[in-house]
């Protein structure tokens, strides 16, 4: 089976993919994820995979697992794991509306990740009309929370692949059309500032200002950012009323290295921020941490095989581990065979500029096509 022979169509696949976009699902909206994957499983009943609904918790959506009709149904097969949340408000749809500008196409979500969760599902349907049967079974598994560091179904996702011999991860492609065969390790910390309340106008003297801390610790931390391992503040709350010394104010900070060893190194610098000054107590906490993920021969051969049906497709197919984290963090670190960025090209993620290169979705579709045909 030449993949190049698969009738994809770049409009057709856009057309089914606009009704993704256009259904937002900002990650802390339950409800807005979970009708998300409510589309996406109507698409994959009707392609014939048994759907399963598991309930979210801590808050968060669910989690769709469909598992497609195979001879080896329940054997040890090909995970295709995406999320289906977003870091887009609902809403920004109307800021950041879908439009085609010749090769680009805009929307919330399009990039990072529902493109390529979308080329996915095409190139299953594709082999299934060319009544393609692949060597080994395929089961998708769409989660709620991977862009808050996926808290809540991290043991799912390692579950699911300790139940197969591949996972494919159809994030975003590199810039140079490449794809990810290792992650960078990624902490979250929780940071809390105590202050002690006055009346900012009449006795200013006698507080001691929470967010001034808070403040005087986001230049802390950022400053500690080496080569190694780099550190950022992102999200920051504090006081309650303008003529009030602050009593409290929170953030959340974010670390990432190259080797387990500086984060492991990092975390130690950002715990050791807590304490007490001039009567405000700093208190950092660990979140949620995805581990380093180094390609091992595994990952390396799946890799020199998806290169292979890129060359016959006439593309040249480079590799390289990236920043940001994925899901794949956790599958790669399990030793399990893995490829990410197997998704869309495109640019300006968690933006209001997000787009994909339209082209790509053929290109890729290929790809995961050739991919799902010839593993076994």
């Amino acid at each position: 089976m030449n993949p190049a022979n698969l009738p994809f169509d770049s409009e057709a696949m856009l057309e089914g993919l606009r009704t993704w976009v256009e259904c937002e699902s900002p990650t802390w909206d339950a409800d807005a994820v979970n009708r998300m994957l409510d589309i996406a499983a109507r698409d994959m009943a009707i392609m014939g995979a048994t759907i399963e609904r598991i309930a979210g918790r801590q808050g968060f959506g669910g989690v769709i697992r469909a598992r497609f009709p195979h001879p080896k149904q329940g054997e040890p097969g090909i995970l295709i794991a995406g999320h289906m949340d977003t870091v887009h408000p609902v809403g920004t749809i109307e800021k950041l509306k879908w439009r085609r500008e010749g090769n680009k196409c805009y929307g919330p979500g399009i990039y990072d990740m529902k493109g390529g969760n979308y080329l996915s599902l095409e190139a299953i349907r594709q082999l299934a009309r060319a009544s393609v049967t692949t060597p080994l079974p395929i089961t998708v598994l769409f989660t709620p929370d991977e862009e808050v560091g996926t808290p809540s179904t991290r043991d799912i996702i390692e579950a699911e692949a300790a139940r197969n011999k591949y996972v494919l991860v159809p994030e975003p492609g590199r810039a140079d059309n490449g794809v990810t065969t290792g992650r960078y390790a990624i902490a979250r910390f929780n940071l809390e500032a105590t202050g002690r309340p006055s009346h900012a106008g009449a006795t200013l003297s006698a507080g001691r200002s929470a967010i001034r801390e808070m403040a005087r610790q986001i230049l802390a931390i950022d400053a500690m950012t080496t080569e190694d391992c780099t550190f950022s503040v992102g999200v920051v709350h504090g006081g309650q009323w303008v003529n009030c010394v602050a009593t409290t104010a929170t953030g959340e900070a974010l670390s990432m290295a190259k080797r387990q060893a500086d984060l492991d190194r990092g975390v130690e610098r950002m715990l050791a921020l807590s304490g007490t000054t001039n009567d405000v107590t700093f208190k950092v906490t660990r979140g949620v941490t995805r581990p380093v993920w180094e390609p091992d021969a595994g990952t390396m051969a799946l890799y020199e095989k998806a290169r292979g049906i890129a060359k016959s497709l006439g593309a040249e197919l480079p590799h390289a581990s990236s920043g940001g984290g994925s899901d794949g963090n956790f599958t790669g670190a399990m030793g399990i065979p893995t490829l990410d960025g197997l998704g869309v090209r495109g640019g300006n993620g968690h933006t209001l500029e997000e787009y994909i290169e339209v082209e790509s979705l053929v290109e890729r579709g290929r790809l995961m096509a050739g991919l799902l045909a010839t593993l076994e």
